[in-house]
């Protein structure tokens, strides 16, 4: 494989090629290996878990098929921590191991430069999770979503807080990566269409790994708002969520995508209860999604996190579609992947123009009786 290696440095590039001729072969001669990308590590590891198994779960089966075009799938993953720049370097190194495409990566702010460079050296890619529009508003032929908009999800939630909540002001924080900044503009432009813009009394942000939200919280308590809205993970929501309550703040909480997660109930404790979070349908209440859950629960020995569905779809239209290719040409590949419908546990999948899910849409969550429940 010809392996486009822009704006790389020398030296990682050459730690690149050697971790490849390192690990590369061993197991994996004359199999189909599908990358597995996101954070692995640190304080989102609870999501690269959820991909990972996912992923892993539907490679399993095609195994048991007899694989691929009579080769076994073998996976190979890699960790970048949530990190821009070690996205990138595992995005090389997945590129030089020879991967037919990749399962991730999580956050938007490490998919869009990762995807940079599996777009350079024709490596499809599907996130399961990263809902950032640029990811596919630059229309690279193989670059896809299995997972809604921020366009979308900022939209429901401030249509569910107008209509559902009532609230007249509004509070809002974000973590200052490309995730959840740009889900929480999203959501400030629509809670401004429809209160206009003396509805959001503040609007701030902090970095992704802040843990003394103190002086945000007291200011937003002055403002005396009926919510508060935070764009980033769970990781921070929950103590953000803690300390809110402890200065006395009353209003209800809400968050994105980033946060639907049972380490966020676990952070919060108490403080969790009556929170809201906006994500797609919930696979307990489609049919299709039945036999997935249980094997899931039968495998891991463990409930199925919220993503683990979507990268084992991810990995299943990945599959099928070298499989129609015939090959693991990553043109012809992508091509497979944007013609044809997409039948799996949790519907009809079709692409657009873009490299979207046509018909995905989002629904509010709440945490009741210390779990997750959708309400739509």
């Amino acid at each position: 494989m010809n392996i486009t290696w822009r704006g790389f440095s020398g030296f990682v590039f050459v730690a690149a090629l050697a971790f490849a001729a390192a690990c590369g072969p061993k197991g994996g001669a004359g199999a189909i290996r599908l990358g597995v990308a996101g954070p692995m590590t640190g304080d989102q590891a609870a999501f690269g878990e959820e991909v990972l198994y996912g992923a892993s779960l539907a490679a399993e089966e095609w195994n048991e098929r007899g694989g691929v075009l009579g080769k076994r799938i073998k996976i190979v993953k890699r960790d970048d921590q949530a990190k821009p720049d070690q996205a990138t370097q595992a995005a090389y190194e997945l590129v030089s191991e020879g991967v037919a495409g990749v399962i991730g990566h999580f956050n938007s702010g490490c998919t869009i430069p990762a995807s940079e460079v599996y777009h350079q050296n024709n490596v499809p890619m599907l996130t399961p999770s990263a809902t950032n529009p640029d990811i596919t508003d630059r229309k690279y032929a193989n670059i896809f979503r299995v997972c809604g908009r921020d366009d979308d999800q900022g939209r429901t939630a401030a249509e569910y807080a107008v209509k559902t909540l009532k609230v007249k002001k509004v509070a809002v924080l974000h973590d200052r990566t490309p995730y959840g900044a740009g889900l929480t503009d999203q959501f400030k432009r629509n809670i401004e269409k429809s209160l206009g813009a003396k509805a959001i009394v503040y609007y701030d942000g902090f970095d992704d790994k802040e843990k003394f939200f103190d002086p945000y919280l007291q200011e937003i308590k002055k403002k005396d708002p009926d919510l508060l809205y935070f764009g980033g993970i769970y990781h921070q929501a929950g103590p953000l969520t803690v300390k809110a309550r402890e200065l006395g703040l009353r209003a209800a909480v809400m968050f994105g995508d980033g946060v639907i997660n049972e380490q966020y109930i676990e952070s919060a404790k108490e403080a969790a209860e009556g929170a809201y979070v906006t994500f797609g349908p919930d696979p307990e209440k489609i049919p299709a999604a039945k036999g997935f859950l249980e094997k899931y629960r039968k495998t891991y020995q463990k409930p199925a996190g919220a993503y683990s569905i979507y990268a084992y779809e991810a990995a299943n239209i990945l599959l099928a579609s070298i499989a129609r290719a015939k090959g693991t040409d990553g043109k012809a590949v992508s091509e497979e992947i944007r013609r044809s419908p997409h039948e799996s546990s949790i519907g009809t999948i079709r692409f657009d123009g873009k490299g979207d899910i046509q018909g995905s849409y989002y629904v509010m969550w709440q945490v009741r009786n210390g779990k997750f429940a959708a309400l739509q």
